[in-house]
C-alpha cells in the first residue's frame, strides 16, 4: 500500500518513521515533509493546506491511505475531499474536527453531554465589551482562549486583570471569538486515543511542557518537550479517563451525526475532583507523538487501516516497556520573532544509538548544509528502562548539536523525576 503523510513537522517525521517499518507500506510520501523526513519518505512539494493538489496527487499516485498530521487541513475538510474522491484517509471530517477547530463548540458539546470540564463563558467576535465586563468581575486567575486554531499557542493563563484584558484584545483583534474559563488547579497530562467512529483504543499518555523556558516560565508554545508514559495516568487512571471522557465523546459525536475517526488528543487537568477536560485536539500532539510512537510495538499502518475501516473493536495494542523523553530545539526568539535559514551542524551519528531518535521539524537542505526554517526545528527522543535514563540519553544527544541560533529547555521531565 502507498501511504501519503500530510505535514512537515516533528510529528510527521515520527509518523513516517513508524510507518516506514511496516510490511504493509511499499511506498511512502510526505507533503511537504522536511530535510529529515526525506531520508525515510519521498517528500512532495505540496503544502498541507493545499487541498486541491493533495487530492490530485493521491489519486494520480494510487495512494491507498492518506494520514493527515496537522489540524488545519482537517478543519478545512481534507478528509471529506479525499473520501469524496474514493481515497481512504485517516483523520476526522471537518464536522468532527470542530472539537479542536472551535473552543466554543467543544465547550458547548461538553455541556450537552455531561463531559467534565471547567466552567466557562463564550463571546463572539462582536462581543468584546461583554467579555471585558465578564473578566472584570470574575475571580482570578482566568484562562482566556482564542476560539479558532492557534497552533497550540492561543491560551493565556491570566493572573491579573491587565493580562486577561490584553489576552481578550489580542483575540478580538485577530477577528476571533473567545472562551473564558475558570482556572483549574492540578497537574496537566495528555491522553491519546485511536478512534474509528465507534470504538476507541488508548494509544498512549504523555506530559508536555508548554512554556518556553525552564521552570515553566515564559510564553506558551506549541510544546518544548514531553515524556511518555505519564506517571499520573498509569494503572487504571487512563482507563477511567477513557470511560468518563473519551468514550462518551465518541458516542455523542456519532449521535450528533459527526462520528469521529482519527487520533483524539484529550488535554486533561488532574484535579482533586477527578480528571477535567481542558481541550480536545483532533490529531496527535507535537512533541508528544515523538515520545509515544517509539513505545508502540503494534504495526501503526495496520492500526490506522483498522481505524479507517471501523475495525478497532477487533484489534489490540502492545507497547514496549521503555520510557521515552523528547527535547525540542527551537530558534531563539520562538514563539515570537525568530531568524530563519540559520545553519545547524554536528548531527552526524546523533541517532546511531538505537535508544536515541532524531526528528526534524523546521529544516531544509541547501548546498549540502542543513538550515532552520521554522520555530521548532528539531526534537531528540531518548529511550530508557527508567525516565531518568531516557532523559540522560536525550540530553547527551542534544548537547552534541551545534546550533548557536537555537535554544532548548534543560528541565524536561522535572516534575516526574522530582516526584519519583
Amino acid at each position: 500500500m502507498k501511504v501519503l503523510v500530510v505535514g512537515g513537522g516533528g510529528r510527521e517525521h515520527a509518523l513516517c518513521w513508524s510507518l516506514s517499518g511496516s510490511p504493509l507500506v511499499d511506498g511512502l510520501y510526505c507533503a511537504p515533509g522536511n530535510a529529515g523526513i526525506a531520508a525515510t519518505a519521498t517528500c512532495v512539494g505540496i503544502e498541507a493546506d493545499d487541498l486541491d493538489r493533495l487530492v490530485r496527487f493521491a489519486k494520480e499516485r494510487g495512494v491507498g491511505l492518506v494520514v493527515v498530521g496537522p489540524e488545519r487541513p482537517l478543519v478545512l475538510g481534507l478528509v471529506d475531499r479525499l473520501e469524496a474522491e474514493g481515497v481512504k484517509a485517516f483523520g476526522p471530517t471537518a464536522a468532527a474536527a470542530r472539537l479542536e477547530g472551535s473552543k466554543r463548540f467543544m465547550k458547548a458539546f461538553c455541556a450537552r453531554h455531561g463531559i467534565p470540564t471547567a466552567p466557562w463563558r463564550a463571546f463572539a467576535a462582536d462581543e468584546a465589551g461583554a467579555a471585558r465586563a465578564f473578566v472584570a468581575a470574575e475571580p482570578l486567575p482566568l484562562v482566556v482562549k482564542a476560539d479558532g486554531l492557534a497552533a497550540g499557542k492561543g491560551v493565556v493563563i491570566a493572573g491579573t486583570r491587565a493580562e486577561a484584558l490584553a489576552a481578550l484584545d489580542d483575540a478580538f483583534a485577530a477577528g476571533d471569538g473567545v472562551v473564558v474559563e475558570r482556572f483549574l488547579a492540578g497537574e496537566e497530562a495528555s491522553l491519546f486515543a485511536l478512534c474509528d467512529g465507534r470504538d476507541a483504543l488508548l494509544i498512549g499518555t504523555a506530559q508536555d511542557h508548554k512554556r518556553a523556558f525552564d521552570g515553566d516560565e515564559g510564553p506558551n508554545t506549541g510544546g518544548m518537550g514531553a515524556y511518555a508514559p505519564a506517571p499520573l495516568l498509569e494503572g487504571d487512571a487512563a482507563e477511567r479517563v477513557m470511560d468518563a471522557i473519551v468514550r462518551p465523546t465518541l458516542a455523542a459525536m456519532a449521535a450528533e451525526g459527526a462520528p469521529f475517526k482519527g487520533f483524539l488528543y484529550a488535554g486533561l487537568m488532574l484535579t482533586d475532583e477527578g480528571p477535567q477536560l481542558l481541550e480536545y485536539n483532533v490529531r496527535f500532539g507535537d512533541p508528544e507523538c515523538q515520545a509515544v510512537l517509539p513505545r508502540l510495538m503494534t504495526d501503526l499502518a495496520q492500526l490506522l487501516q483498522g481505524a479507517v475501516d471501523g475495525m478497532l473493536g477487533h484489534m489490540d495494542l502492545r507497547w514496549y516497556p521503555e520510557h521515552a523523553l523528547t527535547v525540542v530545539l527551537a530558534a531563539k526568539g520562538y514563539p515570537g520573532t525568530y531568524p530563519k535559514d540559520t545553519p545547524i551542524g554536528a548531527l552526524e551519528g546523533i541517532d546511531d544509538d538505537p535508544d536515541v531518535l532524531l526528528f526534524h521539524a523546521g529544516t531544509r537542505r541547501e548546498d549540502g548544509r542543513l538550515l532552520s526554517t521554522g520555530g521548532r526545528v528539531l526534537s531528540v527522543t531518548g529511550l530508557g528502562a527508567t525516565l531518568k535514563e531516557a532523559r540522560a540519553r536525550a540530553y547527551a544527544a542534544v548537547e552534541r548539536i551545534d546550533w548557536p541560533d537555537g535554544f532548548y529547555r534543560r528541565d524536561i521531565g522535572w516534575r516526574a523525576l522530582r516526584a519519583g
